[in-house]
């Protein structure tokens, strides 16, 4: 499975085109967006597909994915700690054979790993998390591995570009990562190529 999570930069970043046009290039099984606002709500009228967004309380941003497929079961979310500023919440999809989350953490190092801690103990045992982690240096932790890419996929004016994008899974295998082009956002898109393992096939593991 083919995944791509981008966050889109709501106040001034990718356009509707551009997501069109990443689509049509890379044919991605799962499209994860962070900061989509209702404009990119026509999504499925230009390429068909199955959509749906969660705002962040308050906000009028927030979190979205789109799939060719239907999902399993209907997309819902979570209500994660919140930070000073902004409500968080976590995007469950339900795919064929594994669970997926869909994350926009807060700033906070501390609060960050507690909301991924959350996230992870209301998963299934084969699942992803992919999204802006906000996160600056390794994780510490043994549930979940950080398969993601290994370099820099957030780029604002002066700010030391930084690896706040992951990908963490569970009974999973990755076989291909990489990061894409920007466009007019200040974040690369990562994708990722998931796997249900041999061993968990024949183990019958609940996604």
């Amino acid at each position: 499975m083919k995944i791509i999570s981008w966050n889109l930069l709501h106040f001034a970043g990718a356009t509707l085109d551009e997501i069109v046009h990443l689509i049509e290039d890379e044919h991605p099984d799962l499209l994860l967006m962070q900061e989509a606002t209702r404009r990119i709500d026509s999504l499925p009228a230009r390429l068909g597909g199955y959509y749906a967004r969660h705002p962040l309380p308050g906000r009028r941003h927030g979190l979205a994915a789109w799939s060719p497929t239907p999902f399993r079961t209907a997309p819902q979310s979570i209500k994660l700690q919140s930070g000073l500023m902004v409500p968080r919440i976590c995007q469950i999809l339900g795919l064929s054979g594994l669970t997926v989350a869909n994350v926009h953490l807060s700033h906070g190092q501390i609060l960050n790993r507690r909301q991924l801690g959350l996230i992870f103990d209301s998963l299934p045992v084969r699942a992803a998390v992919l999204g802006d982690c906000n996160m600056v240096g390794p994780v510490l932790q043994n549930r979940f591995r950080d398969v993601g890419p290994r370099i820099a996929t957030h780029f604002a004016g002066a700010v030391l570009p930084l690896r706040l994008d992951r990908c963490f899974v569970r009974n999973l295998d990755c076989t291909e990562v990489g990061v894409l082009s920007k466009g007019g956002s200040d974040h690369r898109p990562i994708m990722v190529r998931l796997r249900i393992p041999q061993s968990n096939r024949s183990d019958g593991l609940s996604a």
